[in-house]
Formats: C-alpha cells, sequence, structure tokens
C-alpha cells in the first residue's frame, strides 16, 4: 500500500440536518474548509453519495464539487458507479472518510481503501483498532500526514504553515503546498485555530510562517503579533527541536527599514577596485518634519533632491507603505508620510527595476517596470509646483510605460551580494530589489524583504527550489 493520493468524502461528513427544518440539509461546519484545504494541496478528491440520496442534497454536494473541482459520483450496491479512475489503489492508498453513524464495512470492503471515521455526536460505535477515527474534519490533513510517515518513514517531513488566506492561495494555486509528499519528502498542511496549537505542532515537522502577516502594530522597535502567532511563538520557544522558516529574530530587521539600509552598508566589502559598486542607498533618519534641518542633514547623508521618503516601519501595518517623492527642501513640511520616516536616494534608474529572490542557494530576478528618472516625473507633475508625489507602493506607486534602460547588469555582483545577504541574515528565502543607476553604473538595493511570492519566476522552476530550500535547512539542522 501506497502513500496516500486520494481523498474520498461520504455524504455524511459533509452534510448536516438543518435545526430549523429536518427535512433540509446544510453543510456541516468545517466542510467547506476542508474540501478547500482539499483543493489547494492539489490531492486527488472527490465526493460520494447513496444513489437513493435526495435531489436536493445531491445539488448541495454538486455545486461544492463544482466550487472546488472536486469529482461527485454515486456509490451504489451494484458496483456500476462511474468512480474517477484515481481512486483505484493502484497507485497508491486512497482514504474513504465516512461518518460513524452511517459505517458499514461490509459496504466499502471491495474498495480497498483506508477507511476513516469520522466521531460525530458522542461515542464512536465502531471499534475495530484498524479503522481510523478522527474528531472533527480539520484533523484530516494531519492524519493524512501520519499516515505517510508511517508508509515512508523517515523521508517524509509535515510543514505546518501559517499565512493571510490571500497569500495561501496565491502560493496554493501555484502546487506550492501540496499534501501529498513532494520529491524532496514535503507535506504541507495548513495551522488551524480550529484546533489545539500543540495538537498540531507535535505533527510538524517544520514550521513555514509569514510573520508580517500577523502584525497589528509596532511601537518602539517592538512588533504586536496577533494572538495565534503569539501563541505559536511561544509553543516554538519550548520547543526549539522545531525547524522554522525562520526565526522570528532573523525577520526582526527586515521590519525596519532604518536597519535594512544598515545592514546594506556591509555590502563595502564586495567592492573592488575599477569595477561597479555594489550598494544600498544613500540615507538619513528623520523623526520629526518640522524640527529637521534638512539643508544640512540632507548634506552629510550624501542626499540630493529629489529624494523618496519611507516610513521607517518596513511592512505588517496599514500605513508602511505611504511614501512621497520630494522635489523641493519646503515640501518636507507637514508631508503626510508616517513618522519616524527614511529619507532615501532617488536613484535615477531608466525606469526599470531588478527583482531578485534568493530561495536557499539558488538565485532568481526578474526585469519589471519601475518609476522614471527624475526629470520625467518634474515634468508630469501638474501645474508650475513641484509638489511631492504620495503614492503607496503596493497600491499606485508611478510607472513608466515601459522599460528604457540601456545599462546591463552584473549578475555575477549581484549573486555575490545576495549570498552575503543570506549569511548576513541567516534568511532561507528572501527578496531584494536592485537599480542600475544612471552614469555611474552603480548597482542600489533599494528594499528587502521576507519571504516574497517569487511570482515572477515560472512555476516550474521556482517550486521545486522552493521545497529544496525547506527541506535542506531542515536537514541541514538536523545534521547539527
Amino acid at each position: 500500500m501506497g502513500v496516500v493520493r486520494g481523498v474520498i468524502l461520504d455524504e455524511s461528513v459533509l452534510l448536516a440536518e438543518s435545526d430549523v427544518d429536518q427535512t433540509a440539509s446544510i453543510l456541516r461546519p468545517g466542510a467547506e474548509s476542508l474540501t478547500r484545504i482539499l483543493f489547494l494541496s492539489k490531492i486527488n478528491s472527490g465526493i460520494a453519495y447513496g444513489s437513493g440520496l435526495m435531489d436536493d442534497k445531491v445539488n448541495i454536494l454538486k455545486r461544492t464539487a463544482d466550487l472546488y473541482s472536486l469529482d461527485c459520483f454515486a456509490l451504489n450496491d451494484s458496483g456500476s458507479e462511474a468512480k474517477p479512475g484515481w481512486s483505484n489503489t493502484d497507485d497508491g492508498s486512497v482514504i474513504y472518510l465516512i461518518s460513524n453513524k452511517v459505517f458499514s464495512p461490509n459496504k466499502l470492503i471491495r474498495y480497498n481503501w483506508l477507511i476513516v471515521v469520522l466521531n460525530v455526536g458522542g461515542e464512536s460505535s465502531c471499534h475495530d483498532p484498524n479503522i481510523l477515527q478522527i474528531e472533527s474534519l480539520e484533523e484530516l490533513p494531519l492524519t493524512i500526514c501520519r499516515l505517510n510517515k508511517k508508509l515512508i518513514g523517515n523521508n517524509a517531513v509535515t510543514v505546518g504553515y501559517t499565512m493571510k488566506p490571500s497569500r495561501v492561495e496565491d502560493f496554493a494555486k501555484r502546487g506550492a503546498f501540496p499534501l501529498s509528499p513532494t520529491q524532496q519528502g514535503l507535506m504541507f498542511v495548513p495551522l488551524t485555530s480550529n484546533l489545539s496549537l500543540s495538537s498540531q505542532l507535535k505533527d510538524v515537522d517544520i514550521v513555514l510562517h509569514k510573520a508580517t502577516d500577523e502584525i497589528l502594530s509596532i511601537e518602539d522597535n517592538k512588533p504586536t503579533f496577533t494572538q495565534n502567532m503569539r501563541a505559536l511563538q511561544k509553543y516554538l520557544d519550548q520547543h526549539q527541536d522545531i525547524c522554522v522558516i525562520d526565526p522570528l529574530s532573523y525577520v526582526y530587521p527586515l521590519l525596519d527599514r532604518l536597519e535594512i539600509q544598515q545592514v546594506l552598508l556591509g555590502l563595502v566589502e564586495l567592492n573592488t577596485e575599477g569595477k561597479c559598486l555594489i550598494r544600498g542607498a544613500h540615507f538619513s533618519k528623520v523623526d520629526n518634519f518640522d524640527e529637521f534641518d534638512f539643508a544640512t542633514g540632507l548634506s552629510e547623508a550624501r542626499l540630493s533632491l529629489p529624494c523618496i521618503v519611507k516610513p521607517k516601519v518596513a511592512c505588517g501595518v496599514s500605513d508602511a507603505h505611504k511614501m512621497a517623492i520630494v522635489f523641493r527642501l519646503d515640501d518636507f513640511k507637514n508631508l503626510s508620510v508616517p513618522l519616524p520616516a527614511v529619507i532615501q536616494e532617488y536613484v535615477d534608474h531608466s525606469s526599470t527595476l531588478y527583482k531578485f529572490y534568493v530561495l536557499g542557494e539558488k538565485i532568481f530576478y526578474a526585469v519589471k517596470k519601475s518609476i522614471p528618472n527624475a526629470d520625467i516625473l518634474m515634468k508630469s507633475s501638474s501645474g508650475d509646483e513641484l509638489k511631492p508625489l504620495l503614492f503607496d507602493s503596493l497600491k499606485s506607486m508611478p510607472t513608466a510605460d515601459s522599460i528604457t534602460s540601456n545599462e546591463s547588469i552584473d549578475l555575477m555582483l549581484v549573486t555575490d551580494a545576495a549570498n552575503w545577504l543570506r549569511r548576513r541574515l541567516h534568511l532561507t528565502i528572501f527578496g531584494f530589489d536592485v537599480v542600475i543607476q544612471e552614469g555611474t553604473h552603480d548597482h542600489v538595493i533599494v528594499d528587502v524583504n521576507y519571504l516574497p511570492s517569487f511570482k515572477e519566476v515560472p512555476d516550474d522552476i521556482a517550486i521545486p527550489a522552493f521545497w529544496e530550500a525547506i527541506r535542506n535547512n531542515f536537514d541541514c539542522r538536523v545534521s547539527k
């Protein structure tokens, strides 16, 4: 019997009787969430129902199946039902999840499926020690992982992930979070608030998180996380044998643009006389726009107008991406950028941005359109006055119509910088943005971020590299 390659959900685990109308059915709590997880995890999945089921109930099941691309079929006593091809057990095991209220071993024995019984409403009527039993639908993904670990041994590694739903969807639709083992032996399960954290993490080998999705506020450089993230961090502090991608202490520097800029100062050790430079942008910190001596402060920081002004808080809060491009000294007064802020060099870069992604030891990049050069921005400014250009970098960042750069990027130089940053930050997966300054050909890193989507890299290249980075981190930790 091979690893679990498919899941069939019996009608009895999905449908619940309505409290208002006993003849009507609704989906059981947790049913839609489970079908969505199965859909996103790319495991073969289906819904089975008896041939005598009422039409309205069949329609509920079919609508659910259509919504999440599940097969939906009838099982009958004659054996003439049209089961999907993957439900045969020639290439791995298939789980059949059924309620204890209707479970009958004689009906299902001919299919050679692994039976898992959902105990609904009290003590189970199933006393067979060979039949797996669960108390809630949310337990099924981890049950699958436990089964696979027994079947394929230590090579199987369970990754529990937590991040906001939209990010989960983006990753999962690209096949990044499969429930069936990858070639690296990784199985991905979501950490849910519907089960106790300890009950989930005892079966998890690696925790993958996007902590910046869980930040409520940042004060005095200290983030306040959601209750779920605080509970996770407390558990990880108490169980340091669990591999984390990546520890929060490694992520903290990327929450602060000032700290990032100070880290980038160390790139100077990579530069060689006679070759183009790789560096961070020149910068200065400002705590109060009314009290800062901009003429002196900008000069001391090797800054000249225009400048780009960014909140010191780099991510995790709603106004972290409210920025401004300032053309005149007087325009710093009453500037509506959250304080404290970082004033950063505005680099003319021919509207060309290079996005680099570091996935373990592999490095990828993509070329994207970016903000126009300063002279173009000044010409396009409305009216005679050069007012500050305000924007949200996640929503409304001004970009040129096309890429206009004739500069060529030094990939070896940037690769050296990527490896330097990986060693300096101790991060497994991160990204950074590079622009090439017109005239000097300086390669300037203008942003660094944790666990980016790397969506510009083709999935067939990026996703295996993503898995490999996670597995290598785990193996390295185990070997130590």
